[in-house]
């Protein structure tokens, strides 16, 4: 009979805290003052309970998991969320919006898998692109702004508004793009001498609109000034953020 991936789960948290108690008994001296408490929330076990939440078939132990080990650190990401990019234009409160997220991050669980990359990073991305549609929509309510279409028979509004959609998407997810690979800097480029050419390149990609447009020979040219490197390293750098770029995206327009 098949094991359950929630049973399992809870086995291997149990092996972690025997290792922990044998380590900490281990060690010569014991540590004066109170013991260090960790300040990750979102954590391996974290994304390891959401691998095991997915895959479980029992609606009591997939309950159990998520309130114990998923809950928190996703409510605890939603807050940061708001909190770091400003996102007060909700009506309810902060409190009441992290409900909302967490209720939206529920919805979007079954949708990882471990080769979208780290959990962390991938429920990032969906949770910001919630707060930011959401965000945008109450600031509007509350300016009172409302989209006036000049139609005529010359235009095709429907289409110009597709793109605009699709335009403003772009924009946002490139925004994104770029905090998620400052933020993960050490996992997405493997070689620290790469690292400084990486940030020189994101730098120069701040100030245009998208990845795919920008002039590749310009920005060879600029990137060596900045950090006098041969062009290959640098062909390196930009290949890895390309390939970084097209995952992303394409988690991004399934959410």
């Amino acid at each position: 009979m098949e094991s359950s991936p929630v049973v399992l789960f809870y086995e291997g948290i149990e092996v972690k805290k025997v290792e922990a108690a044998h380590s900490a008994s281990m060690e010569s001296k014991p540590k004066r003052g109170r013991p260090r408490k960790n300040k990750l929330y979102f954590t391996q076990d974290t994304e390891d309970a959401i691998i095991a939440y997915n895959s479980e078939g029992s609606h009591s132990l997939r309950n159990k998991v998520f309130n114990e080990y998923i809950h928190r650190p996703l409510f605890k990401m939603a807050e940061n969320l708001i909190h770091r990019y400003k996102f007060y234009h909700f009506d309810s409160a902060t409190k009441d919006v992290q409900h909302e997220v967490i209720a939206f991050l529920l919805e979007k669980l079954p949708k990882y898998t471990q080769d979208k990359g780290k959990a962390f990073s991938y429920f990032s991305i969906v949770a910001k692109n919630y707060l930011i549609q959401n965000n945008y929509k109450h600031y509007n309510r509350k300016k009172g702004k409302a989209p006036v279409m000049d139609i005529d028979n010359q235009r095709n509004v429907v289409n110009e508004l597709v793109r605009n959609d699709h335009q403003t998407a772009v924009q946002d997810f490139y925004r994104l793009f770029i905090e998620h690979v400052e933020e993960n800097i050490d996992t997405v480029i493997k070689y620290k001498r790469d690292i400084p050419i990486a940030y020189a390149v994101l730098e120069i990609f701040k100030k245009c609109e998208n990845i795919e447009t920008y002039n590749k020979k310009a920005l060879y040219i600029m990137v060596r000034e900045m950090v006098n490197v041969k062009t290959q390293y640098i062909t390196r750098v930009v290949n890895i953020l390309k390939q970084e770029y097209k995952r992303l995206w394409i988690i991004y327009k399934d959410i």
